[in-house]
């Protein structure tokens, strides 16, 4: 089975009954946790016991990417036979982040820590990054495997390293936090426009936005990311599963 599960689709914080940034990947029986936001664990766990996830990426160490990586972490930590430290790849910030939530377990009794941006082997998926324009370190995300290629802008503002990180993507997961305005735009930040922009410029298949703002009007998002990209446009949303 090769799926992504959409936990969490909201920036900042999350609205009534949605969580923020969290996506669950399989490959082939292999399952990656891509970011974990306030309240992503629960549903991950719908799909995924916590002793079943084999890795865990994370973009950076603002909460709505990070906080739940605390539940799993105790979840792990506390169960009845704790199993060997699960990897977890992500930007200097986020341990030191999420630690401070945990003053007596240690992450790293939990985690087996490896640091991006960097290349990485990841079970059968090879994992590459490149850093891109945010408030703080922030990993862009390509994942690919025999046929699998999928990208992940996460939080970060528009960068030329998005056309590589996206270059012929089956999937790009692409921040849409503004909407609206050119004069609007901010350099740590994707709105929709540029989402679909660079997802013409990379040559991806089809293009997933997420981390909305909440309260914005998400087929708004899509119209502005339908001006600049001809290909299939989702707007992402909580327990979606798309085929890959």
């Amino acid at each position: 089975m090769r799926r992504l599960t959409v936990l969490g689709t909201c920036g900042a914080w999350p609205e009534a009954g949605r969580g923020a940034s969290g996506f669950l990947l399989e490959y082939d029986g292999f399952r990656l946790a891509l970011d974990l936001g306030y309240a992503t664990l629960p549903r991950l766990l719908d799909h995924c016991a916590a002793e079943d996830l084999d890795a865990v990426v994370i973009t950076h160490e603002h909460p709505d990417h990070c906080a739940d990586l605390s539940a799993l972490s105790r979840a792990r930590y506390f169960a009845q036979q704790r199993g060997p430290r699960l990897p977890l790849y992500c930007t200097p910030g986020v341990i030191g982040r999420v630690q401070a939530m945990e003053p007596t377990e240690d992450l790293h009794d939990v985690f087996d820590v490896h640091p991006l941006p960097a290349s990485h082997r990841v079970g059968p998926l090879r994992l590459d990054t490149e850093l891109l324009p945010h408030h703080v370190p922030h990993a862009g995300i390509r994942l690919s495997a025999p046929g699998l290629v999928l990208a992940y802008s996460g939080d970060a503002g528009p960068d030329p390293a998005l056309a590589r990180l996206a270059a012929a993507a089956d999937l790009f997961i692409a921040g849409a936090t503004l909407q609206g305005r050119a004069e609007d735009a901010d350099p740590h930040l994707l709105s929709a426009a540029e989402a679909g922009t660079w997802a013409a410029r990379a040559g991806a298949r089809r293009l997933l936005l997420t981390h909305f703002w909440p309260g914005s009007d998400r087929a708004l998002s899509v119209a502005d990311a339908r001006a600049g990209f001809r290909g299939e446009i989702i707007a992402a949303d909580e327990g979606m599963a798309l085929a890959l």
